[in-house]
């Protein structure tokens, strides 16, 4: 089977890239499921109910987040709501929503699990632990496992990689929006990458109008990030896994616009 995972989906403009053009790609790369972290996928970060169920509808089988989670209002009801929009897991307990996802397909069993790095982000529970402790509860009900690590170095995102090799099928990291070309298959059989990038407006800083975020590292004033305009790319990967065994066959980068696709 092949699994699609989506970079930050950032803005309306990287939504609509989504809503337009994810038909076309699950046919091109034969995509039997589909993973978008949508974090930032409304105006100013975060997203709504209408945004996930456009995403949802146009083939995203699950969406993941990360520390701007709470960034609109009514995230929590959203997250009660949709079982197929998860939070990170190290979240405090008692935050609403869920940390992972079981989805079946029928011939194999999906599990979805998300989680937010430490270093250089908000203070959260240990990540670490915080999965251990679901791939416990998961036992015997996931035939793949899946993992979103939304996290800022590539050291903590290595570390989660290496740490769960063997014991995840796949590990992605989001939250940088720069694709990273690191891809491949860790000793112990995991498939990993450090981050899949953004789906958003390439001529940008991250997203935001270019002059905004040189403004303010020149000046070191806050800055109201506007997003930016302009031609679209996807990132993100096609993960080719043997769905019996959980073997991974191959990871394909994708990094292209709507003209290139």
């Amino acid at each position: 089977m092949r699994i699609l995972a989506i970079g930050d989906i950032v803005a309306p403009s990287g939504r609509e890239y989504v809503y337009n053009n994810l038909g076309k790609i699950r046919r091109k790369y034969n995509i039997d499921f589909c993973i978008a972290n949508g974090e930032n996928a409304a105006s100013a970060n975060g997203i709504t109910a209408e945004i996930a169920d456009n995403l949802i509808d146009r083939g995203v089988d699950v969406i993941t987040m990360g520390n701007h989670t709470f960034a609109t209002h009514g995230a929590g009801t959203l997250l009660n709501e949709n079982p197929r929009i998860i939070r990170p897991i190290n979240y405090p307990s008692e935050t609403e929503g869920e940390g992972y996802t079981v989805q079946d397909l029928g011939y194999t069993r999906i599990a979805v699990i998300n989680a937010l790095g430490r270093v250089n982000m908000t203070p959260m529970d240990c990540p670490f632990r915080a999965v251990e402790k679901a791939l416990a509860e998961l036992e015997g009900k996931a035939d793949i496992i899946v993992a979103d690590f939304h996290a800022e170095t590539t050291s903590e995102k290595l570390a989660f990689g290496n740490y769960f090799d063997g014991k995840i099928n796949i590990v992605f990291g989001t939250h940088t929006h720069v694709q990273t070309a690191d891809e491949r298959v860790l000793p112990g059989g995991t498939a990993y990458i450090t981050d899949l990038g953004m789906t958003g407006v390439r001529d940008s800083i991250l997203g935001v109008k270019k002059e905004l975020i040189e403004k303010m590292y020149y000046t070191r004033k806050r800055v109201r990030f506007d997003k930016a305009e302009g031609e679209v790319y996807i990132n993100g990967a096609v993960f080719d896994i043997d769905h019996e065994s959980g073997k991974v066959n191959s990871i394909e980068r994708l990094n292209f616009s709507k003209t290139e696709e």
